[in-house]
């Protein structure tokens, strides 16, 4: 079987070429469908042959909070009639990366030993925009194993500034 990122990767730019003046709006229902098609039991009900296509519409479109426009139904019911619907996380992923590359914008995963909120994140983020030459979307996830300082993830690129990782270069420093 093909790579997801192979199978994803026309779907996305397809949505991203549709959607070219509402990329944020697409985004909020895709992650929404994207993380629903992640669970195991809509999978496995979406794979079930006495299952129609518009059942499998219905229920995936059921976690919404609100209708889809023209376009993102017939988007959904494209992927589910190919049997596409694992298929999902990765698309929302590619998307993103389209619409960041397009803002000239990336995601950047902070952990943190502590929670980071308000004044403490926005400082953070203006110094990692300046490190990293670009705007950030940031999301913070607290990793007490990092025993303090962060690591930041932006696309390939990694600074890790914590005490887990000083500590891994002392021990390297000193057994070599």
């Amino acid at each position: 079987m093909a790579e997801l990122a192979t199978i994803a990767r026309p779907y996305a730019e397809a949505l991203f070429e549709s959607c070219r003046g509402d990329a944020a709006g697409t985004q909020s229902w895709l992650d929404t469908i994207a993380a629903a098609a992640q669970t195991p039991q809509l999978l496995q009900f979406a794979a079930n042959p006495k299952v129609s296509a518009a059942e499998v519409f219905k229920l995936v479109t059921s976690v919404l909070p609100q209708a889809l426009s023209e376009r993102g139904a017939n988007f959904v019911r494209t992927v589910i009639d190919n049997g596409r619907l694992a298929a999902l996380p990765e698309v929302a992923a590619q998307f993103r990366d389209l619409a960041n590359a397009q803002s000239g914008r990336s995601d950047a995963q902070i952990y943190s030993a502590f929670p980071i909120e308000g004044g403490e994140l926005a400082q953070l983020k203006t110094v990692l925009e300046k490190r990293f030459g670009r705007q950030l979307e940031t999301q913070v996830h607290v990793d007490p194993e990092l025993i303090g300082g962060v690591r930041v993830v932006v696309g390939d690129e990694v600074l890790d500034t914590s005490v887990r990782a000083r500590l891994q270069q002392m021990k390297a420093a000193l057994t070599a």
